[in-house]
């Protein structure tokens, strides 16, 4: 680092402008393919009442964060544009077009795709209250401000990166410390596997391994989210500190955050939040000889400082006052007795405070939904309907979609731990009985064709992973048991209603 210049991190400037904006792709094509479905016109939780309530009165209007659509009218195929309008910016970040121009061209395309997903995300509701929306729109925010490939980007913004990991990994280590027993006592690891959201590929061998592995799992999390966020911001030091040794530390606590985060990639289906980590942590990766040089003295014209237009450096510098400002009430959480998750502080979700898997589930309840089109539920044969990533077929091995985010199949994890009956799987179950085109092609399996079933209903089942022995005996992936009916046989009497 040369004063107001990172000079030695061009190359984490381009991991992180390109891996945001690839992310920032990933997150519109899945907005494009499952929004108006979920949250469309005549999705199950419609967008357009949620609009049309916070149209109600100013208290409500408050309530919803910015949207693009609080000043035009909302429609499918607005949602269509605004989704492909941010995939074709986000595909020209990532081919760094823009950041062939002056700083204030990328800065202004990535303000456009934050704004976009903003406007999608103040109205998606429960499908979108996931932590790594937040953590996206901040990285992309932070990301306009990375600046031009012809000058080395401000220091005060790679500065903000390094908080922003910061926040995420000691975040979600005081959360699990604080959390369940389970890690405390190191047994997390030999739940997690078995009982996360949507496991992937590589999640039953895991889980297979031996306990003394899983413990040591759990002992190097506390480590990676514990002890070295703090070392992130070794490489300030460089400031003062002739030689490499404060880069080495910077670049050895990104590596350690790098590797845990790719165990759970490996492991895992958690959308994009291990991935934008990983993107997040290259910005502690400095690389001397890789940038911009320093450029004339600021009594050259024209005028620059450390490389860098005076008016850029004003504009960084006033970013990270204002973050220095707004972080106070981030710093306090993670501090606190009562700490939150996942939270943000203000409308625009900057330096919010961040974290996952306080506790960690022991037994995997997934609800499974059944159709059939005999006229006697009693009597009837039930056939089953497959979701994308989900647990279903316990045959079947889990498949791997990750930074893609299957929104429907998430929530139905969450249904065992909270009320079954949402107003969101009503309106699914509704939709499964009118056979709706939309909703059918957010699932994997359809066993009846696009036809109308007759009845719909919901069952309970405990799943496990299969052991070794009953996988070479059974050709199973999964073991299920302990059946109980969550919402008995629903009859279809038209458009999204239902009769017991």
């Amino acid at each position: 680092m040369d004063g107001f210049a990172a000079v030695d991190f061009a190359f984490a400037r381009q991991v992180l402008q390109r891996g945001v904006a690839a992310l920032f792709l990933v997150a519109f094509v899945s907005s494009l393919n499952q929004f108006r479905p979920l949250l469309g016109e005549r999705g199950l939780l419609p967008a357009t009442e949620l609009l049309a309530w916070a149209r109600s009165s100013p208290r409500a209007g408050r309530m919803l964060r910015p949207t693009l659509f609080r000043r035009v009218r909302y429609t499918d195929r607005r949602l269509t544009a605004l989704c492909a309008g941010g995939i074709v910016v986000s595909a020209s970040l990532v081919c760094g077009i823009p950041q062939l121009g002056p700083p204030w061209v990328p800065m202004v395309a990535f303000l456009l795709v934050w704004f976009g997903y903003m406007s999608i995300v103040s109205i998606g509701q429960t499908f979108y209250g996931f932590g790594w929306e937040m953590l996206l729109l901040e990285a992309g925010f932070l990301a306009a401000f990375l600046g031009s490939d012809d000058q080395p980007p401000a220091t005060a913004v790679i500065v903000l990166f390094w908080w922003l990991l910061f926040r995420l990994e000691f975040g979600a280590g005081m959360i699990k410390i604080r959390g369940g027993r389970e890690w405390r006592d190191l047994t997390a690891l030999m739940y997690h596997h078995e009982t996360q959201p949507m496991p992937g590929p590589l999640s039953r061998q895991a889980h297979l391994l031996p306990a003394w592995f899983h413990r040591g799992e759990v002992i190097g999390n506390h480590l990676a989210q514990l002890a070295v966020p703090w070392l992130l911001f070794a490489p300030l030091l460089g400031l003062w500190v002739p030689g490499p040794v404060p880069a080495i530390i910077g670049a050895g606590a990104a590596a350690a955050v790098i590797a845990t985060q790719t165990w759970l990639v490996i492991t895992g289906n958690f959308a994009w939040l291990n991935w934008a980590t990983i993107v997040i942590a290259f910005a502690a990766v400095g690389l001397p000889g890789i940038g911009a040089p320093a450029g004339p003295a600021p009594s050259d014209p024209p005028w620059l400082v450390d490389g860098m237009p005076l008016w850029w450096v004003v504009v960084t510098s006033g970013v990270a006052l204002l973050y220095v400002w707004i972080s106070i009430p981030s710093m306090r959480n993670l501090f606190a007795h009562r700490q939150l998750m996942n939270a943000s502080f203000n409308r625009w979700q900057l330096a919010n405070a961040y974290g996952a898997f306080g506790t960690v589930t022991r037994q995997r309840v997934e609800i499974v939904v059944e159709g059939t089109r005999d006229p006697d539920p009693d009597t009837a044969v039930w056939h089953e309907y497959g979701f994308k990533g989900k647990p279903g077929d316990v045959r079947r091995i889990p498949r791997q979609f990750a930074p893609y985010h299957l929104r429907l199949d998430w929530l139905m994890w969450f249904l065992p731990l909270g009320r079954t009956y949402e107003d969101w799987f009503a309106a699914f179950l509704g939709r499964l009985l009118d056979a709706d085109p939309a909703v059918l092609r957010l699932l994997a399996h359809d066993p009846f064709a696009g036809e109308k079933p007759a009845f719909v209903r919901a069952l309970s089942y405990r799943y496990r992973f299969a052991t070794r022995d009953e996988h070479r005996r059974d050709g199973v992936r999964w073991v299920r048991d302990r059946r109980r009916t969550v919402v008995p046989a629903l009859r279809g009497t038209g458009a999204a209603r239902m009769e017991r």
